[in-house]
């Protein structure tokens, strides 16, 4: 899958999931590649623990903002959901390849290791969406704000329990879930229903 450029044309024909999911990632891409250039890899330096906080913040002002109605701060959900995609693909890489004492990664590798998280992600929902027919299209914005939540806090319990579960799926599957309940906000927020 190639995602490098976020330019697209909205058309008043229905757009199917696989490329409404691309656009959103090459949306979020976009972002992270700017940040990039910004900041280089400063993220590097974070636990997976700090990711997953990071994360939280995201998802618990989206809430906030569901439930207030307002914002106080000029940056609204769609942000948000684009940052916990974005920190979500930073949290996969972390587990992957361990956190650094400092920036120790080039933009063109962080952005082929992006490419690659975002691609599995698009392969997990590829699979979920054959098997639960799209049901999420169903859903309300809302619920996938506290679906993120709920991941968030499994997430923070596997890694207080040192990563071990019994019967449950790691945290990378709750960070793959939670980038791709944050696309399906994206893609109703972008998209429509």
């Amino acid at each position: 899958m190639t995602i490098q450029n976020s330019e697209f044309s909205f058309n008043s024909q229905p757009m199917d999931t696989n490329r409404q999911f691309e656009q959103i990632i090459a949306t979020c891409r976009d972002l992270f590649a700017k940040k990039l250039k910004d900041y280089g890899a400063a993220w590097r330096i974070m636990r997976p623990t700090s990711v997953t906080d990071q994360i939280f913040i995201k998802a618990n002002r989206i809430r906030s903002i569901e439930t207030k109605g307002e914002t106080m701060v000029d940056e609204g959900i769609r942000s948000e959901f684009i940052g916990i995609v974005n920190y979500g693909i930073i949290a996969l890489i972390q587990l992957e390849l361990g956190y650094a004492e400092a920036d120790d990664m080039s933009p063109e590798v962080a952005l082929a290791k992006y490419d690659e998280y975002a691609t599995k992600a698009l392969n997990l929902m590829k699979a979920k969406n054959h098997d639960y027919d799209e049901a999420w299209r169903s859903m309300r914005i809302s619920s996938y704000t506290d679906l993120i939540l709920m991941k968030i806090y499994r997430t923070k319990q596997i890694e207080s329990n040192e990563g071990q579960t019994l019967v449950s799926e790691g945290v990378d599957a709750n960070y793959m879930d939670m980038i791709n309940y944050s696309v399906f906000g994206l893609i109703k927020i972008d998209f429509g229903e």
